[in-house]
């Protein structure tokens, strides 16, 4: 769009926000975005203004404008499975996208409303309902649809706090598609773009702003991630991303959360208390926490805080043993779980003098192929 017609657009809509905002500071009463959508329409129809309508923007789109009839059932859907043999898959992954989005928004305008009206919904309720209904809505030809963040920020912000007024969106919505449609063609898209510039204005966190640099890194990162894939491919995308990079960092975090206690005991023994799960990823923090050629004589290393994962770890512990050994100081290992005591009695035998047993030993299972331990504890090197 161009001159004249660009600022006519661009007028109506400032307009239809104008509207949107100073209405509800003069009176809660009347439905703001309503008011804003009729006297923008009557405006370009008593005006006769040449700007884009729903009429107009359907015809262009290459339809023959807004017809409306109630549904009828679909049986020649069922002559489809004979006839889609090679489709399926395009099928499927189109049907998982679509139920994941509509999911995911359903519940995000659920959470996004209790917030608002202080109340609490039911998401299980939510969902089961929807699918329901997207699926009968199948079989009469319909669209699937969801819970919608715009149109329910509209009702809230028009007074809608009850089933009621769900109910009457519908039956409203029905009786504009059977008897409305030559009313709703001569709505100008100004009108309507203007409304969900003003939903978006208030759906929008803008917090996120002020908090951006008080957040962790990570969580900015995925906070940016996030709106950024949601943009340039869809909501479903963008949350798969958002949790996989979220997990991602958790892992990163656990790897550098390992600690050791220290202490020395009144027989001069240092005791190394460890606390945080001991696997690939920390392993290099594990090791950087021994100070082997100034510790004294006698070292232990008491695990009950911590949790031996996987088959890294044990060649940690394996190499650790060894380096203690190679100085000629004697070590101990206590409260390790069975598991890991039978792996490294395999690995070697002087692990039956190293290891202490006691009653308060944990009892976690640890995922690792015993016959990965067959060589001489010598050979194993971090």
């Amino acid at each position: 769009m161009s001159g004249n017609a660009l600022w006519t657009m661009l007028g109506l809509i400032a307009l239809t926000m104008g509207i949107m905002y100073g209405l509800p500071k003069l009176t809660k009463k009347v439905p703001a975005a309503l008011t804003a959508i009729i006297v923008v329409a009557a405006i370009t129809i008593f005006g006769k203004l040449d700007v884009s309508t729903v009429g107009s923007f359907i015809v262009d789109g290459g339809g023959s404008g807004l017809k409306g009839g109630l549904p009828t059932f679909q049986d020649q859907i069922f002559g489809l499975f004979s006839t889609l043999n090679g489709h399926w898959d395009l099928i499927l992954s189109t049907a998982v996208i679509l139920a994941a989005v509509g999911l995911i928004e359903s519940l995000m305008t659920l959470n996004l409303i209790d917030e608002m009206t202080e109340t609490r919904g039911n998401g299980n309720r939510e969902c089961i309902a929807q699918g329901g209904a997207n699926i009968l809505n199948g079989f009469f030809g319909g669209m699937g649809g969801c819970a919608m963040i715009g149109q329910s920020i509209i009702n809230v912000d028009s007074g809608g706090r009850g089933r009621l007024s769900g109910a009457v969106a519908a039956i409203a919505l029905l009786c504009f598609v059977l008897f409305g449609a030559p009313l709703i063609e001569q709505i100008p898209i100004a009108a309507l773009v203007g409304v969900m510039f003003m939903v978006v204005i208030g759906t929008f966190a803008w917090s996120s702003f002020r908090i951006l640099r008080k957040i962790p890194l990570s969580d900015a990162t995925v906070l940016i991630a996030v709106s950024g894939i949601t943009v340039w491919k869809d909501l479903a995308v963008a949350v798969i991303a958002g949790v996989i990079i979220s997990a991602l960092v958790f892992a990163w975090k656990n790897a550098t959360m390992i600690r050791a206690r220290k202490r020395i005991q009144q027989n001069g023994t240092k005791t190394y208390e460890i606390w945080g799960p001991l696997f690939f990823g920390s392993i290099q923090n594990f090791n950087s926490k021994f100070d082997i050629k100034n510790d004294p004589d006698k070292i232990e290393i008491d695990f009950v805080e911590s949790r031996i994962s996987d088959h890294s770890a044990l060649e940690a512990i394996f190499s650790l043993v060894n380096k203690y050994k190679a100085e000629g100081k004697e070590i101990k290992l206590k409260h390790l779980s069975q598991d890991c005591k039978v792996l490294l009695r395999k690995g070697s035998p002087i692990f039956e003098d190293i290891i202490v047993e006691a009653v308060d030993d944990p009892r976690y299972y640890l995922a690792e192929n015993p016959e990965k331990f067959t060589k001489p504890l010598s050979e194993y090197k971090i």
